[in-house]
């Protein structure tokens, strides 16, 4: 067991530090005062970081910190610490470690014994959730999800089922590919889409994934989607007897089961994997599998 009482002892400390998402008045003091005292601060592009230091007259030591240079970053700043520098990690932009580089740094530094303490401030996600009408808690973050369609609606049938609100991160290049994927296995949720959060252009979009998604190659900026989660009553709302019979009637015009159930779910807004589970659930019903 290791205790950490962050202010009542002497050991070197790993700050981490939030950043402004876009609007600079959000830097807190506490995080100022804190870029201060320290004597290094690690960041993932010091060109970035160099301008958010500069525009409050902070002038410190940068070292880099970023995914691909973990292993060797990490073990620089434990390095650093056992010489008794404090050291903050800062992002580009938001919380360290959300959806941002820190994991590990925060994880072995934490073993050895020396302290890690957050300073509260942005996060975009928390933003988004707070902010989009749909139930903020129990939430699930899950960030990007993977660029791949394949890979995309792998891991939303990971959470499908969950009652949790999702969060996720998108970009604008990909985020009509997204919302097609999150259709398709999720349903015709409610969701919210904040983009430009803090920005004079912040925007949010609340409505179904259907209403949305006509106008989703229109919109620019790093996005935070919310999601409504699976509630209880979804599955009280479907007709189920008629679905069955949409798909039975597609089938008997001459279509497969998968076109039938393909067309059935673009006709109703229900994803294809639910009515295949119906489908499934009365083919084993009548004793053929």
């Amino acid at each position: 067991m290791i205790r950490q009482k962050s202010f009542s002892n002497e050991k070197p400390t790993l700050y981490l530090v939030p950043t402004p998402i876009g609007n600079l008045n959000e830097m807190t003091p506490r995080a100022i005062d804190i870029l201060n005292s320290v004597d290094i601060i690690a960041c993932e592009d010091t060109r970035n970081s160099g301008q958010l230091l500069k525009h409050f007259n902070i002038s410190k030591r940068l070292i880099t910190y970023q995914n691909f240079n973990e292993t060797s970053s990490t073990k620089g700043i434990i390095n650093l610490l056992s010489q008794g520098n404090n050291i903050a990690l800062i992002s580009d932009a938001g919380y360290p470690l959300i959806n941002d580089p820190g994991q590990r740094v925060v994880s072995e530094v934490t073993a050895l014994g020396y302290n890690v303490v957050p300073i509260s401030g942005c996060s975009a996600f928390l933003n988004g959730l707070v902010a989009s009408g749909l139930v903020a808690q129990p939430f699930i973050f899950i960030g990007f999800l993977p660029p791949s369609t394949h890979e995309c609606i792998k891991k939303l049938n990971l959470y499908k089922s969950y009652p949790m609100t999702l969060i996720m991160y998108e970009a604008p290049h990909r985020i009509e590919k997204m919302l097609k994927s999150c259709l398709e296995v999720l349903g015709d949720r409610h969701i919210c889409i904040a983009r430009e959060l803090t920005k004079v252009h912040e925007e949010f979009i609340r409505g179904t994934i259907s209403e949305i998604l006509p106008v989703a190659n229109e919109l620019k900026g790093e996005m935070v989607v919310v999601i409504d989660g699976k509630h209880d009553d979804y599955e009280k709302d479907i007709d189920i007897g008629q679905i069955l019979n949409m798909v039975n009637q597609s089938i008997a015009s001459g279509m497969s089961t998968s076109a039938a159930i393909k067309e059935v779910a673009k006709q109703t807004g229900i994803s294809k994997n639910q009515i295949y589970d119906y489908v499934h659930r009365q083919s084993e019903e009548k004793g053929v599998c």
